[in-house]
């Protein structure tokens, strides 16, 4: 079937995740709040001088460094990501923030790979109720998203270039990949690398606070 349609490998990998049945599911569904592997929070540690994330399996923010909370999502608490009930929701942040939604000069195209990205996750972990709720909340909240979602599409982004107006650098662009745990494969480090940025100059402002650039607008 998957020839016939012509399907993509990552297509492919989705129509097989909703052809198994419920008592096989391609992944099972885990219990209880998402805990950092030890792989992960190794890695982040290594990459101090480059903005970098943990996502768990929902692509919430598990742990981020420095940089990477100055990067994503500045006007969140530094702490967020270590209290389940305070973790920074990617897809949520990029359809209902109005601040982390404007940062992104490509928003339509980011939000379009979120969604597909969902819809992968969402046949891998199809008894995960925390996810089925957030994605019916999107529909609801957003018409883009319910949108998007109605499309059908599937994808999947392990690496690419997001390029951002971010309110402490101004326009930057940032290629970023991702890397997944082998302890834990539904866990995946985002590790970003500022383009443009031979003397490290727009890295150190990401650290700056927003006070210091009101000048400069």
């Amino acid at each position: 079937m998957a020839r016939a349609l012509q399907l993509s490998v990552t297509e492919t990998e989705h129509l097989l995740d909703l052809a198994r049945t419920p008592r096989t599911p391609a992944v099972s569904a885990a219990t209880g709040p998402e805990t950092v592997s030890p792989n992960a929070r190794t890695l982040l540690s290594l990459v101090a001088e480059r903005p970098a994330v943990v996502l768990g399996r929902r692509n919430d923010v598990l742990a981020w460094n420095k940089l990477g909370h100055a990067l994503i999502a500045p006007h969140l608490r530094a702490d967020a990501p270590d209290h389940p009930d305070t973790r920074p929701s990617l897809p949520r942040l990029l359809l209902l923030d109005p601040q982390a939604r404007a940062v992104y000069r490509d928003w339509d195209q980011e939000a379009a790979d979120y969604v597909a990205h969902l819809r992968l996750i969402s046949g891998k972990y199809p008894d995960d109720e925390t996810l089925t709720r957030m994605i019916g909340e999107l529909c609801v909240r957003d018409d883009a998203f319910a949108a998007l979602w109605a499309s059908g599409r599937v994808g999947e982004c392990v690496a690419g270039t997001k390029r951002m107006i971010h309110p402490r650098t101004g326009e930057i662009t940032v290629d970023f990949q991702l890397w997944a745990q082998a302890d834990r494969p539904d866990q995946r480090v985002e590790i970003y690398e500022l383009r443009d940025d031979p003397d490290g100059t727009l890295t150190r402002a990401l650290l700056d606070t927003p006070a210091a650039h009101v000048g400069r607008q």
